[in-house]
């Protein structure tokens, strides 16, 4: 014992030693020092690298082990034939399907009445051989290697087909009892309210709040929160008699700058106002007086208990209010006539006489006065590059765009003027003398007056309006048609699945659950689907 004290003893006066420099530092393996004052927790190795004497090996890079592994979606595909087309039976094969790779026991198909060895029907091809794969730690261990998503949804239609035909037969069999008398009406009510309410009431603890994201472990709410980056409210104005912030609710509805006189389409954050302003809000407000209007002449109708009722209410009260209006018009001007008036271009157009001075060019170009203000966009605009007068996308020619001031079709090209565009029609260009000679003939159009100018560019709003309006009619009543023929279809399809659902299971076809047609539905499908859905909900479901 006391000696090993006094080695434990020597070992702490030597690294003392080390450390003061009085002493030589240790060596590993390759003669290169070791530095004392590296803590022991690294200089010491592992017991399972530790090489007997001081090295720091165990802390410098070690060489990887270079064998290569499988890829996580490397996996076996089961089912896969090998491409064999063999239309007899050979000895050592599955007596039940004809394949060479597997024995009847281990056989996957439907066992048939009369096996492949006795009839040389239908020789199923061999199935192929998969490598064996050499996969990694994590590939070994990985519980959904391998797996495919759409199996899980084909278990899904098959789950929601077969709740629908029980669905089905629990109604035909309350309603059979109705019929002959076991069961009241109250008693069926009740019985087709309780167990859908009872699941309803099961589920209702995992269902949001409208408007909120709770989260029971975190105890946070994220309905009013900001991004970190983004300046905080109160912070825009510090002035204590601004806006008015209200840390409860995380609101300030008035805008911070009021008084400070700045462009309102320069601002960041206006206020919480404008929200009441926008959207559906606006609608409701609509709806929420007429009915207040409503009840006053003796129709009782609540925008909470029943809001399908009243939007359906008050859409047609707008469309009839609409036609009275119109209708109201169409009869004064048939009666006093003086439609002529109503499409007159305005009034600087008739008396030719404005409060501003201008003067015009033979062309309707501005000489000299106030040209017509300019609509502001955030975009940078007029900022031509390489010597062009246009933009590039002012020129299109054989389903390209180019240049007008000189019609090249080369974006970030120089521009070649004159000499471009005939250049590019073909034409000769002539520099002698510093003159360019033109070869295209261009014809001068008469310059119409400013009001035959404004009554063609009405004519021609109006011919695009009509005909955009005509294509819009025709693709909505395609579209509609479209709709009525798949909500048919899906009559059809329930139809025949309440049909099949009585018959019994031991005569069913083979392969009858399974889906067809499309795994996707279309955008018709859809309507039609949500148009024959019913929701038990809604207030207005009794009606229907």
């Amino acid at each position: 014992m006391a000696s090993s004290r006094d080695d434990w003893k020597k070992k702490k006066e030597l690294e003392e030693a080390r450390k003061a420099g009085t002493a030589p530092a240790e060596v590993d393996e390759e003669g290169r020092d070791i530095n004392p004052h590296i803590p022991q927790y690294i200089a010491q190795a592992p017991w399972y690298v530790s090489l007997g004497r001081p090295s720091l090996s165990h802390q410098r890079p070690q060489e990887q082990n270079k064998k290569v592994y499988d890829g996580i979606d490397a996996w076996y595909k089961r089912g896969e034939g090998a491409g064999t087309n063999v239309r007899k039976f050979r000895k050592g094969a599955c007596e039940n399907c004809g394949s060479m790779t597997h024995k009847k026991k281990d056989c996957m198909e439907r066992p048939r009445k009369v096996g492949a060895k006795f009839n040389n029907k239908d020789i199923k091809e061999d199935e192929r051989m998969q490598p064996s794969f050499n996969l990694s730690y994590d590939g070994k261990r990985d519980r959904w290697n391998g797996y495919n998503p759409d199996d899980h949804k084909a278990i899904i239609e098959e789950y929601s087909k077969v709740e629908l035909a029980k669905r089905q037969l629990k109604a035909e069999k309350l309603q059979e009892e109705l019929i002959s008398g076991q069961l009241s009406e109250e008693t069926v009510k009740k019985t087709e309210g309780g167990a859908d309410g009872l699941d309803d009431d099961k589920y209702a603890d995992e269902v949001d709040m409208p408007g909120t994201k709770f989260d029971s472990k975190t105890r946070t709410t994220v309905r009013n929160l900001r991004i970190r980056e983004d300046t905080a409210k109160y912070l825009y104005n510090l002035d204590p008699n601004s806006a008015y912030y209200d840390p409860k609710t995380r609101s300030m509805r008035e805008n911070p700058f009021k008084n400070m006189n700045r462009d309102p389409t320069e601002l960041k954050y206006a206020g919480e106002n404008f929200v009441r302003h926008t959207g559906d809000v606006k609608e409701f407000a609509k709806q929420q007086m007429f009915a207040w209007e409503a009840y006053e002449h003796g129709t009782d109708i609540h925008p909470q208990a029943e809001p399908t009722a009243l939007t359906l209410m008050h859409r047609d009260f707008q469309s009839n209010k609409d036609e009275f209006k119109t209708d109201l018009k169409q009869s004064i001007i048939d009666q006093y006539g003086g439609e002529e008036h109503l499409e007159a271009p305005p009034k600087e157009l008739l008396l030719a006489q404005t409060e501003h001075y201008v003067e015009y060019s033979r062309l309707g170009s501005v000489i000299k006065g106030q040209e017509k203000a300019i609509a502001k966009s955030r975009y940078e605009e007029d900022t031509y590059i390489n010597n062009h007068t246009s933009v590039w996308g002012s020129y299109w020619e054989d389903g390209h765009w180019g240049y007008a001031c000189c019609h090249s079709l080369i974006k970030m090209s120089y521009c070649t003027g004159l000499s471009g565009k005939i250049a590019r029609k073909g034409g000769k260009v002539s520099l002698s003398k510093g003159i360019r000679e033109r070869e295209v003939e261009e014809e001068e159009e008469e310059v119409k007056s400013l009001v035959q100018q404004h009554k063609e560019k009405l004519e021609e709003e109006r011919k695009k309006g009509k005909k955009k309006s005509d294509n819009v009619e025709d693709e909505s009543l395609k579209k509609e048609e479209r709709i009525r023929a798949a909500m048919e279809r899906e009559k059809r399809k329930e139809e025949e699945l309440k049909a099949f659902m009585e018959l019994d299971e031991r005569k069913r076809p083979y392969n009858s659950m399974k889906a067809e047609g499309s795994m996707f539905p279309t955008d018709e499908e859809m309507e039609a689907y949500h148009r024959r859905k019913r929701r038990k909900d809604d207030p207005m479901n009794e009606f229907i």
